[in-house]
């Protein structure tokens, strides 16, 4: 599989190779290329215990911290190299992560030449990488230097499942190569097991651990700064994706029933902000953006690394990404505030902690602007089910913390070459 897979590979790359450049492109910040082909110019420490940590973006960026800060704690001693692959999630490391790691390097490009010359700088004895990164020639060239790999908080989604299962003549080879697969819930170790993980297991969630990132916000301090007005009460809208969604929750927020609400809105990805923000000015007139210190009825969150502070200030969170077909976002983050939460039904990257949110009763669905709308208005209208949703959501994530010092301890436990 391994000469099939880089054939493809090969043939394919006058399409890959522009495509990826294009996504780059459109980034604000730029990729150093000469990373992404495996050319890594720091210095390591002789003889040191290496570990290759690798996380994609901004959302895993931010789900590995409790991981690394435990690392930290149980090996201080041990050279961490965190890898990333998009820009965003690279500028979220260097301003989130900094401490938690002695290099920030980009993810190289799969080719074999890029990660054996990237495998072979680095040398690291524990491979890690966060929940669906399954790289066939990063895996073959961490086998290649005998570096333990581990998938961490693993997940294959309800999405995924039904493609993946269709090649699982090209996972089973892949996961051959993986060590340990140690994921989130049974369900994702039975889906794991089934494309070929040769050993899985159950850790949790590292995303409620992470979730406690911010939960000591002061909210009074933060209406201040984003100029709330006290007696209003506070939408907060966290990682809407795409126009559909956009549209969605525009209109639902202009509602006239909504009209005392006061709305500050995170986009998933920053390059959306000024189609966003046209959206809001035809619908109310005007817009506030954050990055340029303004306040006003409707505020969008233009920046990196505030959202999870934000969220205490909220009466009612809003979480997108699954109102349209694309799986949702992290709905933690708001629950461990002890807010109440509203989604769209296309929760399927995040099943697990949107069923259990669900059914304790600290969450609500909404599948139209309409319904949205009404789901408000209830929530917000009636303060017993509000503070009730508040418990639950509290309660939920105080019962599944932890999982994030199990992780370093597995990875912790390859540096000592444990089994």
């Amino acid at each position: 599989m391994f000469w099939i897979y880089n054939f493809l590979l090969t043939i394919t790359a006058p399409f890959w190779v522009p495509w990826m450049l294009w996504r780059a492109n459109k980034r604000a910040e730029k990729v150093d290329w000469k990373q992404r082909s495996g050319e890594y110019r720091m210095q390591m420490r002789k003889g040191s215990d290496r570990i290759w940590f690798h996380a994609v973006s901004v959302g895993e960026v931010v789900a590995a911290l409790p991981i690394l800060r435990e690392i930290r704690a149980l090996a201080p001693e041990a050279e961490i190299v965190l890898s990333i692959t998009t820009s965003s999630g690279y500028s979220t490391a260097e301003k989130q992560a900094e401490g938690l790691y002695d290099h920030l390097v980009y993810f190289p490009i799969d080719v074999p030449r890029f990660c054996l010359g990237a495998m072979v700088k680095v040398k690291p004895k524990v491979v890690a990488v966060m929940e669906t990164e399954l790289w066939f020639n990063f895996f073959w060239a961490a086998k290649v230097v005998e570096a333990k790999t581990l998938v961490i908080n693993g997940r294959v989604s309800d999405r995924s499942f039904p493609r993946s299962s269709k090649l699982k003549f090209f996972y089973r080879p892949l996961l051959a190569q993986v060590d340990e697969v140690l994921v989130q819930s049974p369900v994702d170790a039975e889906r794991m097991t089934a494309l070929g993980a040769q050993k899985t297991e159950v850790l949790g969630n590292c995303k409620f651990d992470q979730a406690l990132e911010g939960v000591d916000a002061d909210p009074n301090e933060w209406r201040k700064l984003l100029g709330i007005d006290p007696d209003r009460p506070v939408v907060v809208i966290g990682s809407t994706r795409g126009e559909f969604e956009e549209e969605l929750v525009v209109k639902a927020l202009s509602d006239e029933r909504l009209a005392p609400v006061q709305v500050i809105h995170a986009p998933r990805h920053l390059e959306t902000v000024s189609g966003l923000a046209d959206r809001v000015k035809r619908a109310f007139g005007s817009v506030a953006l954050r990055s340029k210190g303004e306040t006003g009825k409707y505020l969008i969150l233009d920046t990196y690394g505030e959202l999870s502070k934000v969220y205490s200030v909220a009466d009612v969170v809003v979480i997108g990404g699954g109102f349209d077909k694309l799986g949702g976002q992290n709905l933690i983050q708001a629950l461990a505030h002890g807010k109440p939460v509203i989604h769209g039904p296309n929760m399927n990257n995040f099943r697990d902690s949107a069923d259990l949110a669900l059914r304790a009763g600290a969450s609500h669905v909404a599948d139209s602007a309409e319904s949205l709308a009404a789901e408000l208005v209830a929530i917000l209208g009636d303060s017993v089910v509000a503070e009730s949703m508040g418990r639950a959501a509290k309660a939920l994530v105080a019962q599944n913390l932890g999982a994030s010092k199990r992780y370093a301890q597995r990875i912790v436990d390859g540096l000592n070459g444990d089994e």
